[in-house]
């Protein structure tokens, strides 16, 4: 959680909380499988909220932005059950029953979005087993949970609503033929609303608890999916530019003015994801740094003292004199949580290819892949928007890490711009500072953009 303030036309990020968000596993009964720990996240944003309170009474805005795709099922206000997670397996029964019905391609010209078995169309297709959808009156995202449980007001941020699969792509209003074909019941999803747009003030007991009385705090609606923010904070100095959203996930693609929703793009399983400011997000869904992590996961869960540390690790590989494969980021295998050197070393035996030998290597393969997805995406995204890009931002948590930032630029064969880190809460930050009157209204996103430049510093990697 990331306080930020506005002065002199600089943003600066206070960091007042940090908590882990781990997955819990039900073993038994009708919510078996993967799930997220939603309850113990409120308590520590409520807890975060209770710090920045205490370190800028004065504050007057808070934005939510999360994951996309996820959801919660509420009956008079009370949550059934408890939100899955989108690595659960239990979203391939869903494809068939949703593909029996309206096809991928069919799927595409309605929603524009890339194909992943974890959309949250197909996940409610799934959700009937539980019988949780017959019951509940309300569906709401994961930050549009957190936002009622704050305000008591039930909406739909417009940017993450684009990643269920149930958002018109030329219209962004719910596709609700979709959802009767489907047997969705479209009364269980809520309003629209958009960045920038009020959802209301705090609730009377939750200001009480965070000692934020006098109504002063409001919640305002952000680019809700994290993704959306990070995007709205891209320093982009010119339009011809490509972006890379570097975390758990890597989303690769352009910023563009309308949907490309041609057969090819299609094909190439591309995605239109809805904007800051009605912007398009061109992109493709990359695997990201989640196969790094649960690599040094597994060395450090499988010896009793292990101590793998990822900054000697990437020391170590980047002397690694090349020879490592490179694999298929985009297997499925790599989806779930597990063993991720293992699965490197099967998909390198089925292929006959020699596989990494030592942990450096390892590290070396996964980045010498990313960096090699990363390149085809931006070639394809050039291809089927008409658009080029001769320069690559790469914001987040990946923007840090100096070896995959210059294989980018290698296999990519274009300059990379890398920072600013935290650009999700800088998205999401300005767009409430705007709301708010702290920008000028008329500020447009290029105008934003400036801050940004303005604000935070970045490295450049040639290639």
């Amino acid at each position: 959680m990331v306080l930020g303030r506005l002065d002199a036309g600089r943003l600066s990020l206070e960091q007042v909380a940090r908590f882990p968000n781990t997955p819990v596993r039900f073993t038994e009964g009708r919510t078996e499988g993967l799930h997220w720990n939603i309850q113990a996240l409120y308590g520590e944003i409520e807890e975060g909220l209770r710090r920045a309170l205490r370190s800028a009474p004065g504050l007057s805005s808070i934005g939510i932005d999360a994951w996309a795709v996820d959801y919660a099922l509420l009956r008079g206000g009370r949550m059934l059950g408890v939100p899955y997670h989108y690595r659960d397996p239990r979203s391939s029964r869903g494809v068939r029953l949703v593909h029996a019905e309206a096809d991928a391609a069919e799927l595409f010209s309605r929603n524009g979005l890339q194909h992943l078995d974890f959309n949250t169309v197909f996940q409610l297709a799934a959700e009937r087993e539980s019988g949780f959808l017959d019951l509940a009156d309300r569906l709401l995202l994961v930050p549009d949970l957190i936002a009622y449980w704050l305000t008591g007001r039930a909406c739909t941020e417009a940017t993450n609503a684009s990643t269920t699969g149930l958002l018109s792509v030329t219209g962004r209003s719910w596709d609700t033929g979709l959802m009767r074909r489907l047997g969705y019941p479209a009364g269980i999803f809520a309003d629209l609303v958009r960045p920038g747009e009020p959802v209301g003030a705090l609730t009377a007991e939750v200001a009480g608890r965070l000692g934020a009385a006098g109504g002063g705090v409001r919640v305002t609606a952000v680019g809700s999916h994290d993704t959306a923010s990070a995007v709205a904070a891209v320093p982009f100095a010119s339009a011809d530019a490509a972006y890379i959203s570097s975390g758990t996930w890597s989303l690769v693609g352009l910023e563009l003015d309308a949907p490309v929703l041609t057969a090819e793009a299609q094909r190439a399983n591309f995605t239109n994801e809805g904007g800051v400011d009605g912007r398009v997000r061109f992109l493709r869904n990359v695997s990201g740094l989640w196969l790094l992590s649960e690599s040094v996961r597994t060395w450090r869960d499988g010896r009793a003292g292990d101590d793998s540390d990822l900054r000697g690790l990437l020391a170590e590989a980047a002397a690694v004199d090349g020879g490592v494969p490179v694999f298929d980021v985009a297997d499925e295998r790599f989806l779930p949580p597990g063993d991720m050197p293992s699965r490197i070393r099967d998909w390198c035996a089925e292929r006959g290819v020699r596989p990494p030998r030592s942990r450096p290597e390892v590290v070396r393969s996964i980045l010498e892949s990313l960096a090699a997805a990363y390149a085809e995406a931006i070639e394809e995204a050039e291809k089927l928007s008409g658009r080029k890009a001769g320069v690559v931002h790469v914001v987040g948590g990946g923007s840090q890490n100096a070896l995959l930032c210059g294989l980018t630029a290698r296999r990519t064969g274009r300059r990379v711009v890398a920072g600013p880190v935290e650009a999700t809460a800088i998205g999401n930050l300005l767009v409430q500072a705007r709301s708010a009157g702290l920008v000028p209204p008329e500020s447009t996103l290029e105008d934003l953009r400036a801050i940004v430049r303005d604000s935070f510093p970045v490295a450049v990697y040639d290639p």
